[in-house]
């Protein structure tokens, strides 16, 4: 029999009081076989163009299931133009991409990676029938399918393999954090410095809290008994190149698709949950430190003083109604610093449970 680790879903797991439960689309509910299975193929470097990346080549654990590059770079070693999203919470997230209002379920997701062309990711596109071949003739996989899928356990498809992997994606929950332990009542879990930086990060003096505010650190969720999922972009200012407020070619937030000029800088919040360990930030990792973030933010909108990309953010007219900027001492960046270093989840970026499992 296959050796395969704990099997332990999250939803069997005590979720923090303010934690609520994650969505899970009815066409595919969450198995403890799915998520194993899932796991293997968010591995399996098998499953690109050449045998050199997975999944998991973007996405590592220790680094909140980011790269630590500030843009990804696929398996024909193609640079794309923004970086890798954390992973973390991933199945809270009402949409997936950093500037893609249309693509809302992890399944669809999935698909991009591994079969999209522009840019090229994992580089299967026309290569569908290797990989399931590969799949099949697979022990592990036939037996890992067989478990997940028992009433047709010899139907491997596509379908099934991107419905896996989102499965386990849903398993990435990450809520013991310092910040949740201090939440649930426990006060020695923060320090003094991380409760004066919490005070500055949830008030109206640096806005922080409008686009990183719930449960999730992120202002596009959804959740088991939400009314409706938020969704929510934000030009935060990072270029304006021409004193109208434009962003560099192919990058331009989701105006690339609503075609808006309203759109231009518009990107998703990312959660800042495990922020400490996913630098650089920003959609095109342009932004190196936890500092340079708060210099940013300070001033209402990036200052590039040289090369093609120079411009004053802060004059930016579209950018956020949330950046006036704002003024905080070296004492009470650090108190900032603090908080968000509370936010890492220690058990959460060394859980055997997301580990490579070969």
């Amino acid at each position: 029999m296959l050796a395969c680790g704990p099997k332990v879903t999250p939803f069997e797991w005590q979720l923090p009081k303010h934690f609520p439960q994650p969505p899970v689309p009815a066409d595919n509910p969450l198995t403890i076989e799915k998520v194993e299975l899932g796991r293997r193929l968010f591995y399996d470097q098998r499953l690109s163009v050449n045998g050199t990346m997975s999944c998991a080549s973007c996405h590592q654990q220790d680094k909140a299931f980011t790269d630590g590059k500030a843009r990804a770079v696929g398996a024909t070693l193609e640079v794309h133009p923004r970086g890798s999203m954390s992973l973390t919470n991933v199945a809270y997230n009402s949409r997936l991409a950093w500037a893609n209002p249309l693509l809302d379920r992890l399944e669809h997701q999935a698909m991009l990676p591994m079969f999209g062309e522009e840019p090229v990711e994992m580089g299967l596109a026309g290569r569908e029938q290797q990989m399931l071949s590969m799949l099949r003739a697979d022990p592990t996989y036939r037996e890992l399918f067989g478990a997940a899928w028992p009433k047709q356990p010899e139907l491997v498809s596509v379908e099934r393999v991107v419905q896996a992997i989102a499965s386990f994606e849903r398993s990435l929950v990450s809520a013991n954090s310092p910040y949740d332990r201090y939440v649930e009542g426990q006060a020695s879990a923060l320090s003094e410095s991380a409760q004066r930086g919490m005070d500055l990060f949830f008030s109206e003096r640096t806005e922080c809290f409008h686009c990183h505010g719930n449960f999730n650190f992120a202002d596009s969720v959804t959740h088991q008994g939400a009314v409706a999922p938020e969704v929510a972009f934000h030009n935060t200012a990072l270029y304006n190149i021409d004193g109208e407020g434009a962003y560099p070619a192919s990058n331009r937030g989701i105006a690339e698709i609503s075609g808006l000029a309203r759109d231009m800088g518009r990107f998703r919040a990312p959660t800042l949950r495990n922020i400490s360990v996913t630098a650089p930030y920003m959609h095109d990792g342009s932004v190196a430190t936890l500092e340079e973030v708060f210099e940013h933010y300070a001033r209402g909108g990036r200052l590039i003083t040289e090369g093609p990309n120079q411009g004053a953010g802060s004059e930016s007219p579209l950018k956020s109604e949330f950046l006036m900027g704002f003024v905080l001492t070296p004492a009470e960046r650090k108190d900032m610093a603090a908080f968000l270093e509370s936010l890492t989840d220690e058990a959460f970026l060394t859980d055997p449970r997301f580990a490579d499992p070969w």
